[in-house]
């Protein structure tokens, strides 16, 4: 079987041909370009003349009237051209987005060629691979260049051995035909198809193409004939039509002889003629019209517009016996309908791939359609044709080149629970591309993650924290706290008295000083124990736990003020102020000892000459207070928005370079201000103390800052300093 432009190479032809062929722009500039990239693909010699050349892709593609630019890239990425011209040199003479386009071929053509049967076999794999190549890529034109060196790789795959060939024909039909498919770009979809056949097939080929007693040419001019007797009946009865046919290629025809298990002789649709038209009657109106001219084969018949597939598809299908008793399939529909069929839910990929519906990926294939039906280039619509199909998912390789589909900002923790979930509670580290990466390493496209484990390892209660940023999937977090479900609730209970003490000694809050029941009854538990068993096995994470130690902001306008032996409402003061009015004015102060922040657990003290004292609960000084003086304390409660207080931090780490940076830049992201900061470095061990006071709205936010501080590298321990 012969192929269109598949006999002689374009980049034999002399350079005034090519200049003709490819510099087909008005544009002076594009022109240039194309000239330019031509006498470049001309300058380079050697390399193996069955190998792909940038020429012989560009003709290829202009077959399709794709526009200048790429055929520009098309030229421009030929292997050979790869180690001469940098991604600079391309921007400065030929801009930006030929650069870009060259660039994204190049890694296409970079991408192992022919992988294991294993890797690809799975519909999965191949699906997941698909979508890699769309994603890696910002221009879906690089897709489709990669697409015609596929092509013109088939065609000089006679002078490979065995194995290759089957390999790449395989790798062709599980990847790169769907592709294709999908995208719309029939022509390049038959000629893979057929060629990859012809290699793993050859028997079935050759007995399939001598059937057919024809050459394909043949079969063309046959349709062409009956399309024009159909136009010619069409015209005279007034009918206005778009009449188009091809015969189906060999590789379709031995499929639907596999999945129907019919012979040749028993196929009613090697040949196939489409008319669309207007309006529904004159669809019914063309089909009076052909069944008047040939005989139809009655149980060939479906109507698919009074009875439309379950996916909306919707038209006439027949089948006649045209001349020399040769049968030809007839489609009928409106332009609604093909347009529906075509671009809607049930393209021809969706309902013949199975695949689901994907606004994204419709916009691309529409794009892309519209471009290839367009002569001339529309700037408009090659913006649009920019691609962001998976713009919330990102597709990484196994070590064995196993594709991952994952959520956008997935790390190295979140793959591996994708991959097991014991090899999730295993892990202890990460290699992206060869190199060690923390767990909080945020995922791109096309990298390959390795997986460290311990032989015997369990999860870590930090993976649940969203602050430290090692887990972004649900399903990766849900895993984790069904590993904590299942543990012993007496290790639960202890681990969750544990963590308890941790993050209220974090936040300077005394243990003793902790209402268990009352804090249970905050997070809708009973007990103050099945608050400590939820917190043990992960139901309630460190950030719930940060919320419930909050104080709850009052209901009313109004604060409550009262002494052990009295109660009496007041008003409430200013923001983050508390005010007290009585019989005289009684002004507040935050007492410098343990200086309290909105959110802390408070009381007042009435001084002498002082007004009220605000000291946090657990401050030592209200806790060693006489008993006589005990009477001069007052129930007093935060206003109803926080103003920044100063607190104390301490962070503990190993010395390095750019450590006190680093946390000033943690705390400047945050917005939180820093009033003071003494550093001290003992030689002796290379480790730092580090004293920082800090403007903070309350207990939330000191949470947070201390969480992010812990996570810096070299940093061992942080947490609140209470005088």
């Amino acid at each position: 079987m012969k192929h269109s432009g598949h006999n002689e190479p374009v980049s034999a032809r002399r350079r005034e041909e090519l200049i003709e062929q490819f510099a087909i722009s008005p544009d002076a500039k594009l022109r240039e370009q194309a000239v330019a990239a031509i006498d470049h693909a001309l300058a380079v010699e050697g390399g193996e003349n069955h190998r792909p050349h940038g020429l012989d892709v560009a003709a290829i593609l202009l077959g399709l009237h794709v526009d200048q630019t790429t055929l520009v890239a098309a030229i421009l990425s030929d292997p050979r051209l790869r180690d001469r011209l940098d991604e600079r040199y391309l921007r400065e003479h030929f801009g930006d987005t030929v650069a870009a386009l060259v660039k994204n071929v190049n890694w296409l053509n970079t991408f192992k060629e022919c992988r294991d049967d294993e890797n690809i076999q799975a519909p999965e794999q191949a699906e997941r691979l698909r979508r890699m190549l769309l994603a890696m890529v910002d221009d879906v034109r690089a897709v489709l260049i990669k697409l015609a060196f596929r092509v013109q790789r088939l065609r000089g795959l006679a002078h490979e051995d065995y194995e290759t060939r089957r390999c790449i024909a395989r790798e062709t039909l599980e990847i790169y035909s769907p592709l294709a498919n999908r995208l719309g770009v029939g022509q390049l979809k038959w000629e893979m198809e057929d060629l990859a056949f012809r290699y793993l097939e050859p028997q079935a080929y050759k007995q399939i193409a001598k059937s057919l007693e024809e050459t394909r040419t043949g079969r063309e001019a046959y349709v062409q004939e009956f399309m024009t007797r159909l136009v010619g009946e069409l015209e005279r009865e007034g009918i206005e039509a778009e009449v188009s046919g091809r015969p189906k290629h060999i590789y379709s025809i031995w499929r639907k002889m596999q999945r129907k298990h019919l012979d040749l002789d028993e196929l009613y649709d090697l040949r196939a003629v489409r008319v669309i038209v207007d309006k529904v009657p004159t669809c019914y109106g063309v089909l009076g019209i052909v069944h008047g001219l040939w005989p139809h084969i009655p149980r060939e018949f479906d109507d698919y517009i009074a009875n439309p597939k379950e996916n909306g598809y919707q038209s006439l299908h027949t089948a006649v016996v045209g001349p020399g008793g040769r049968t030809v399939e007839v489609q009928i529909r409106t332009r609604e309908m093909h347009e529906f069929a075509e671009l809607g839910v049930a393209a021809h990929w969706r309902y013949k791939e199975g695949g689901a519906q994907d606004q994204k990926m419709e916009r691309a294939i529409a794009s892309l359609r519209h471009l290839l039906e367009e002569r001339d280039s529309d700037a408009e619509l090659l913006d649009d044709f920019r691609s962001d199909l998976f713009s919330d998912r990102v597709f990484v390789l196994t070590p064995q080149g196993e594709i991952m589909d994952l959520k956008r900002g997935a790390t190295p923790l979140d793959f591996a629970y994708a991959v097991h979930t014991e090899v999730g509670h295993r892990c202890r580290g990460a290699k992206v591309n060869g190199r060690i990466v923390p767990l909080t390493h945020v995922l791109k496209s096309g990298e390959q993650v390795e997986i460290l484990t311990a032989k015997e390892g369990e999860p870590s209660r930090d993976w649940l924290n969203p602050h430290t940023g090692y887990l972004a999937t649900s399903g990766a977090r849900a895993k984790v706290r069904q590993w904590f479900k299942q543990r012993d609730q007496d290790k639960n209970l202890a681990d969750g008295r544990h963590l308890l003490e941790r993050e209220a000694q974090r936040l300077g809050i005394a243990p003793k000083g902790i209402d268990l029941d009352q804090l249970a009854q905050d997070l809708r538990l009973q007990r103050g124990e099945e608050l400590l068993i939820a917190l043990g096995r992960g139901d309630v994470t460190p950030g719930q736990l940060l919320g419930a130690l909050k104080m709850p902001e009052p209901e009313a306008d109004e604060i409550v003020i009262s002494r052990p032996d009295k109660r009496v409402r007041r008003k409430r003061g200013e923001a983050g102020e508390v005010r007290v009015r009585g019989v005289g004015n009684l002004l507040t102060h935050m007492a410098p000892c343990c200086k309290p922040v909105p959110g802390d657990a408070i009381v007042g003290y009435i001084t002498r000459g002082k007004g009220v004292s605000i000291h946090r609960r657990d401050c030592p000084n209200i806790l060693g207070l006489p008993a006589e003086k005990r009477p001069r304390l007052v129930e007093v409660e935060w206003g109803e928005e926080a103003e920044a207080r100063p607190v104390d931090v301490h962070v503990q780490a190993f010395d390095r370079q750019g450590l006190l940076r680093d946390i000033t830049s943690v705390l400047a992201n945050e917005k939180v201000n820093v009033l003071a900061a003494n550093t001290r470095t003992d030689r002796s061990d290379q480790s730092v103390h580090m004293d920082l006071t800090i403007e903070i709205t309350g207990t939330t936010q000191l949470g947070l800052v201390m969480d992010k501080i812990a996570q810096l590298p070299n940093v061992m321990d942080v947490y609140r300093r209470v005088s």
